[in-house]
């Protein structure tokens, strides 16, 4: 391909952001058929499937999303373009594209983004939430910048990706007052048949803690495995059992949930990664979230 039309581009972001391409026509005052057409010609000229059609509605092949994500940029500036001509003052705002694994407490990511805000350069942060595994394939395909994990990127993910060690801590054991009171003195083997909320199975943290009870000789009573990490503090504030939270934010959860906590354990680690496919940093943003976090988050 030589050549690209931006008329057929135009066509091909609109259905992608109008979902279906009868919304797509009103929007472009164009007949159906004609979009319809045109989308054949820019597949065609780029000789890959840009959709898929579920339902009613098109969705974005994986070649779509790049496809989309370049566009939404081309069209980005044009509007910049017309209102910097036009007399208007025009920031310049880099978009620093996050995936951010769903295991992650939503208080540390904040913590690990937050410096990206501060920068002299205006960044629009976009977060993508979902499962490792899925965060890397769209790392491969440039969708994302860089992607913010509990595990390592491992051997046998086919993505050519870095690990960028941001930090690692402790864990502590936190509970409702009544439960800290009953089960504190003695720890840990105290927690001997006590009642738990557990992270889902498969994650690193639910794997740790199995090891870690076999270990200490722990039989913990499962009153919930839950897979929304900030769903535990509700839960441990009812009364429902203890769990185990990372050591940085033991502070924030006590002072917002009323919670105590019952020990800490510094056997058990948790690591937190930036993903990338950089071996060495590059991206400003980047730089200082991976600096921030060493120097500060994780002293």
């Amino acid at each position: 391909m030589d050549w690209l039309n931006y008329h057929h581009l135009l066509y091909f972001w609109t259905v992608a952001r109008e979902g279906t391409i009868a919304r797509a026509s009103k929007k472009l005052l164009l007949a159906q058929s004609t979009i319809s057409g045109q989308l054949r010609s820019l597949e065609r000229s780029l000789n890959t499937k840009l959709f898929e059609r579920v339902g009613r509605n098109l969705v974005l092949t994986d070649s779509g999303k790049v496809v989309y994500r370049y566009a939404d940029e081309i069209f980005s500036l044009g509007r910049d373009l017309c209102a910097t001509l036009q007399g208007q003052q025009v920031g310049s705002i880099s978009r620093l594209e996050v995936g951010v694994a769903d295991v992650l407490p939503r208080w540390i990511v904040y913590q690990l983004l937050e410096p990206a805000l501060h920068l002299s350069e205006d960044i629009q942060l976009v977060c993508h939430d979902d499962k490792t595994e899925r965060l890397l394939s769209r790392l491969a395909l440039n969708e994302l910048d860089v992607v913010l994990s509990d595990v390592p990127a491992g051997p046998l993910i086919k993505v050519r990706a870095h690990n960028h060690l941001l930090g690692e801590c402790g864990i502590s054991f936190l509970g409702a007052p009544k439960l800290a009171k009953l089960y504190r003195r003695g720890f840990p083997k105290s927690m001997d048949q006590a009642p738990f909320l557990l992270p889902a199975e498969g994650t690193a943290l639910r794997r740790s803690l199995d090891e870690w009870f076999e270990v200490e000789q722990i039989r913990p009573i499962v009153r919930g495995e839950i897979g929304d990490c900030d769903l535990f503090e509700v839960f441990a504030h009812a009364g429902a059992g203890i769990f185990a939270a990372p050591t940085i934010i033991e502070r924030r959860i006590r002072r917002q949930f009323t919670l105590h906590v019952l020990g800490r354990v510094q056997s058990i680690r948790e690591r937190y990664f930036a993903i990338s496919t950089e071996r060495k940093l590059k991206n400003p943003a980047v730089i200082a979230i991976s600096e921030a976090a060493r120097s500060k988050l994780f002293k």
